[in-house]
């Protein structure tokens, strides 16, 4: 049976479900509480996969999607001839890809995360706060990684607040697929 850890930035999105990792909103938040974990059961109980589960924006998606592409959209370091998302002197692809792991929705989207809410998503599949630092850290640690986000709003922050919660019950559907493999 594979181990499956599920994380969460806030308790709002998720308070429905037991054993869920709570990070705090924002990359650094994510990457530390994530990090944190898994040094402390590397090597040991390892877990297989990593699902997080949250609320994003987006014009063009709604209700409840997997995200398995992952950009950094708020690194910029384009006077050093880089493209948007682009990391300086990183050796890994910019883009984080898991879209190899099978999942119950399978339209692979791409998260572009970064730590400000951005009402100009024009362009983007979905927008968050933590996925990349997620799939990264799990990128890093050899751990497959999906992300199902809740499309709470379109960048509009008083949507975000009405609807944080509404996509619980959708996400307990898609964990029944999980309980099968």
């Amino acid at each position: 049976m594979s181990r499956i850890l599920i994380v969460s930035a806030l308790r709002q999105e998720l308070s429905d479900i037991d054993d869920v990792l709570y990070t705090g909103v924002g990359k650094v938040n994510a990457t530390y509480k994530l990090t944190e974990l898994l040094t402390r059961v590397y090597g040991k109980d390892r877990f297989d996969l990593v699902i997080n589960y949250g609320t994003a924006a987006s014009k063009t998606y709604s209700g409840l999607v997997d995200c398995t592409k992952f950009i950094q959209r708020d690194m910029d370091a384009t006077p050093m001839g880089l493209k948007i998302g682009e990391t300086p002197f990183d050796k890994e692809p910019s883009m984080i890809d898991f879209s190899h792991i099978k999942n119950p929705i399978g339209k692979n989207l791409c998260c572009y995360t970064g730590d400000s809410f951005v009402t100009d998503i024009q362009y983007m599949d979905v927008v968050d706060m933590e996925a990349y630092a997620l799939a990264k850290t799990c990128r890093n640690f050899g751990i497959n990684f999906v992300s199902y986000k809740y499309i709470s709003d379109d960048g509009n922050a008083d949507d975000w607040e009405k609807n944080c919660g509404k996509g619980m019950e959708e996400f307990k559907k898609v964990l029944e697929y999980y309980d099968n493999i």
